[in-house]
């Protein structure tokens, strides 16, 4: 990958390729998950729920497999062995290739194989032989360690493996490293069971990319529109449009309703919920948010904010983390919103900073408006009232609060709290409001 970091962290479609793999088997009924790892990585897989056996000397896949084994304890069953750097594998490929593994039958291993196109570094399945039974596996051999004849068999060795326990243990410790690398492979296991009268079954793939491994970022980036596409194709067959998978970026998680529609160039991210007949983008990215029904949210970023019913935002918006809108509410053209609560009916049309600030009903907010909520020490927070109206161009320095019906003229400074009702302008702001008779 030509990176600092660890291959199999690199994501796609928002999750590091060892997450793809995990999840697949999980799905699959793995009831226990060991990685093998380097020492370098192990403090790094923390956050993935598994276990971790580390592989000090990088000695071969059968070596690899052997470290796992001696860190458990024996027990029968299946075993499924798979590497961590192919995130297309799906729960069916595990399911399958657990299901052939048979041993009152004899089947010991059962390997995934793929038809894939030549030239190819995959190791070969060589089938069939006086030793084994019609269609069966013979041997694997590796690329590196392949004849001219080898070569040119298509049928690939995917690397996923399920074996019987047992058998696998008595094989695993047989595995030698007579070969061009000096490492122990894996797939020498497979001549030995056959030696031992046990039968190795092939699983095949109809696809050969759902096998694929990823090396390089070209390949990562080929993994990741499959993975997008697959997402996409999921959501629009639970009733969502999308206008064009190409332009749409999904991650796993994600909450659409039905009747969402979202157009080209946008990313939903994260744990965000979509509700009924909403609308989204193009050119919008919205992360671990909520968003309602029927409402319109285009060329704009939302992160980490709750959207109520029939709300319309952009274009140009950029809603930032603790914002809340209520009902019907309209946030425009260059507004910026962060730990905004905004109340159903506000609106704050273009060119506004809303930051730290509450916000009651029907407000309208106008353009140029900013709460000044920084000091230069602290953070303060404003409270806007009910039916106020705040004119072009206001500051409202926090710590403040504006009473319901307050209004504030184009260009007002306000650094005190403004009464119900009252109406100021200036800098700093003064009440121009009718003092009753004889006051």
């Amino acid at each position: 990958m030509k990176s600092a970091q660890p291959k199999v962290l690199h994501e796609l479609c928002g999750r590091p390729m060892l997450w793809w793999v995990l999840e697949a088997l999980r799905a699959a009924g793995a009831d226990e998950i060991v990685v093998v790892t380097s020492p370098e990585l192990e403090p790094r897989l923390e956050g993935f729920g598994v276990r971790t056996v580390v592989q000090s000397e990088q000695l071969g896949t059968g070596h690899a497999v052997k470290v796992a084994l001696e860190a458990l304890e024996p027990r029968d069953g299946c075993i499924v062995v798979a590497y961590g750097d192919m995130p297309l594998v799906d729960r069916t490929i595990f399911e399958d290739v657990q299901a052939a593994v048979d041993p009152d039958a004899g089947t010991a291993l059962a390997l995934v194989t793929a038809k894939m196109p030549l030239p190819s570094a995959f190791g070969r399945v060589v089938r069939g032989g006086p030793s084994t039974s019609a269609g069966s596996v013979e041997r694997i051999v590796e690329a590196k360690d392949c004849t001219p004849e080898q070569l040119a068999l298509d049928e690939m060795n995917a690397g996923i493996y399920a074996y019987d326990e047992t058998a696998l243990r008595r094989a695993i410790v047989q595995v030698g490293n007579d070969n061009a690398q000096r490492e122990y492979y894996l797939t020498d296991t497979v001549e030995l069971l056959i030696a031992s009268g046990h039968r190795v079954a092939p699983v095949p793939v109809a696809d050969y990319r759902s096998v694929l491994g990823v090396n390089d970022r070209v390949e990562l980036a080929a993994a990741r529109e499959i993975v997008n596409r697959r997402l996409c194709e999921e959501h629009m067959r639970a009733g969502v449009t999308i206008v064009d998978p190409a332009t749409t970026y999904l991650e796993p998680g994600l909450t659409l309703a039905t009747d969402v529609v979202i157009h080209p160039n946008t990313m939903l991210c994260g744990e965000t919920r979509i509700g009924e007949g909403t609308s989204i983008g193009p050119n919008t990215r919205i992360a671990g948010s909520s968003v309602g029904a029927r409402c319109t949210i285009h060329d704009s970023v939302v992160a980490a904010s709750e959207i109520a019913d029939d709300v319309h935002v952009g274009p140009f918006a950029h809603l930032r983390g603790g914002t809340v809108l209520g009902r019907n509410v309209h946030v425009g053209n260059f507004v910026e919103t962060k730990k905004a609560r905004l109340a159903e009916d506000v609106k704050a049309g273009h060119l506004t900073y809303l930051g730290d600030v509450t916000v009651g009903p029907r407000t309208n907010v106008g353009a140029g408006t900013i709460t000044c909520n920084f000091d230069g020490e602290r953070k303060h927070e404003t409270h806007i009232g009910a039916d106020a109206f705040i004119g072009t161009n206001t500051s409202l320095v926090a710590p403040i609060t504006l009473g319901d019906g307050a209004t504030t003229g184009a260009g007002t400074v306000a650094i005190r709290d403004i009464e119900p009702g009252d109406k100021v302008v200036g800098n700093p702001a003064r009440s121009i409001a009718k003092k009753p008779a004889g006051a």
